[in-house]
């Protein structure tokens, strides 16, 4: 899924060192006033966050999202948890997703498109340390070969 620089507003650069994500999936975001000129002022942070499904709806979790600085008493709480707008269908396959033991459901980009606020989430396995390690290693390569032939 591509995106105009312009549009992506924050980006889990730390997911793809903790997880191999095995696909991803589009979701929209319910969102008060607030909390979308914060987002439009760029001022959250996905690092920590992930998806729960509670009673068949899906919740973006520990995202933190700033107060927005004009928003006086009507400011939203940042850590509150964030209903995600997905068909019925794709919240069955990511519940059953969620009880295999190893896979995460992890926020991996926020972005808008068209006007409203967007989230790529993607299902990820973890890492282990030994994966770790070898992610690294291959990066470091390319790396290397990058700068020896321009490739």
């Amino acid at each position: 899924m591509k995106q105009k620089a312009d549009n992506l507003i924050a980006q889990n650069k730390k997911a793809s060192h903790d997880y191999f994500i095995k696909e991803t999936l589009e979701a929209g975001i319910a969102l008060t006033g607030t909390e979308i000129k914060s987002i439009r002022a760029r001022r959250i942070n996905l690092r920590d966050g992930y998806v729960q499904i509670i009673n068949g709806s899906a919740f973006l979790e520990n995202v933190h999202i700033s107060e927005y600085k004009e928003g006086n008493r009507y400011n939203h709480d940042p850590l509150r948890s964030r209903r995600l707008l997905l068909h019925k269908k794709e919240i069955a396959r990511l519940a059953g997703i969620q009880a295999q033991q190893g896979m995460a459901i992890i926020p991996l980009k926020v972005y808008l498109k068209h006007g409203f606020a967007k989230v790529l989430i993607g299902v990820g396995q973890g890492k282990k340390k030994y994966d770790k390690r070898q992610t690294i290693k291959k990066r470091d390569q390319d790396r290397e070969i990058h700068r020896k032939y321009g490739i």
